[in-house]
């Protein structure tokens, strides 16, 4: 890159430490935190709510930070990362092993010997940010993707945003402003949402961000959740819908859970349609022509398909399936107006759909530090940059984050 474009993370991670919240929970809720505990077996769990969770295994805990593992390893491995898709067909045990070996069943592979350099230290990050050409990295969190979908008291859930708010303020506030804190905040209570949206934006908050489902199972863009927009609206900052963990019912429901438990591939790349489903119940319910300014940013689902989505809805609410959609215009003036999205850096329609779309609607996004990339996003991102045109590029790699975040 050249030196004067300083790139921007639009979706950076942190590993927070374990004891966050017996730290930094309210008392009343200290007893019922989420913590990591270590079973008779040898092995670390997460317990959520004084229960050992179901969906995070030890392995998961161990992979979190892996990525600069996982790049090392497949390094290794001939193949991997130069050419691997013809070695992989010759030898697919081989890709297999790479992400096995990130946890080989040993109780001393835990959570914070598998944490990369940077994921949970804020000097290593930093240099991590020099090292790579980075003015800024927006930060949002690794447990707090995981807990919410096995805490079904929707006080507690709120009390765990509030405890996560006010560490991740902390935590990057000797950064320097080279580390934007978002928000967690739960929809399970929309009011207590609202009002901790506002407290963690004075607080020096950029935006928040939700969960893929909800525990009501009220859709995303249900009216009884206007509260929250109302809020996001009036403080001019985004609100995410990022990819998380998932309670077992929502799941994709056409096939049995018992044939989906440990598929981990399946998992997650569909985990991408609640994102979708989420985007379509705010067109459905007419959200954003209730709230013309409200900003919504869609996170960690890719960007290639957006076109396609957006033509989908176009076409049916041009048909008599479209007549109760409260909107005065098409779902893509709305999305063109209200929404942002980020793409991974090995995405090779993103230059078509900036085109398509307008390049100021995309930024990038690293993900780091989690395993489900290989950890070469600088040298995928140089390479997508030079298919970028001059116009879109400062954009998607910078200018779109400052002005979407106000920072």
């Amino acid at each position: 890159m050249p030196s004067e474009e300083l790139l921007i993370d639009a979706d950076g991670h942190i590993l927070e430490p374990p004891d966050l919240w017996e730290k930094y929970l309210e008392p009343k809720y200290r007893a019922r935190a989420v913590r990591i505990r270590v079973g008779e077996d040898g092995f670390e769990f997460l317990e959520i709510d004084g229960q050992r969770a179901q969906l995070t295994s030890a392995a998961l805990l161990a992979s979190l930070g892996g990525m600069k593992k996982l790049r090392e390893m497949g390094e290794q491995v001939e193949g991997f990362n130069a050419g691997r898709r013809d070695k992989l067909k010759e030898n697919p045990q081989r890709r297999r092993a790479v992400f096995d070996s990130l946890s080989t069943g040993n109780p001393a592979d835990t959570y914070l010997s598998g944490c990369a350099p940077g994921a949970m230290n804020l000097k290593e990050r930093l240099e991590i940010l020099d090292r790579e050409g980075m003015a800024k990295a927006v930060i949002y969190p690794t447990l707090g993707l995981l807990w919410e979908a096995e805490m079904f008291d929707g006080e507690l859930a709120a009390a765990h945003c509030r405890a996560y708010n006010r560490w991740i303020i902390d935590f990057c506030s000797d950064s320097g402003g080279r580390l934007v804190p978002i928000a967690h905040v739960s929809l399970a209570d929309p009011a207590q949402a609202a009002h901790e949206l506002a407290d963690a934006v004075k607080a020096g908050c950029k935006g928040a961000f939700v969960a893929p489902f909800t525990l009501t199972r009220k859709p995303h863009g249900h009216p009884d959740h206007d509260v929250l927009f109302a809020k996001a609206q009036e403080l001019d900052v985004p609100l995410g819908l990022h990819v998380s963990l998932e309670p077992q019912w929502a799941w994709p429901g056409r096939y049995g859970i018992e044939y989906l438990r440990k598929q981990r591939f399946f998992l997650n790349v569909t985990a991408s349609d609640a994102i979708r489903h989420a985007l379509t119940s705010f067109m459905q319910y007419g959200t954003l022509e209730r709230f013309p300014k409200l900003k919504l940013v869609i996170l960690e689902v890719g960007a290639g398909w957006i076109s396609y989505w957006l033509d989908r809805m176009d076409a049916v609410y041009d048909s008599v399936l479209g007549r109760d959609v409260p909107l005065k215009e098409k779902p893509s003036f709305y999305f063109k107006r209200n929404c942002w999205i980020s793409a991974d850096p090995d995405e090779h329609s993103l230059p078509a759909m900036a085109e398509l779309l307008g390049a100021d609607k995309f930024f990038w996004a690293s993900d780091f530090p989690h395993p489900d990339h290989t950890g070469n996003y600088l040298e995928e991102l140089e390479e997508l940059a030079d298919k970028l045109p001059d116009s879109a590029r400062s954009k998607i790699l910078r200018d779109n984050v400052l002005r979407v975040y106000n920072i």
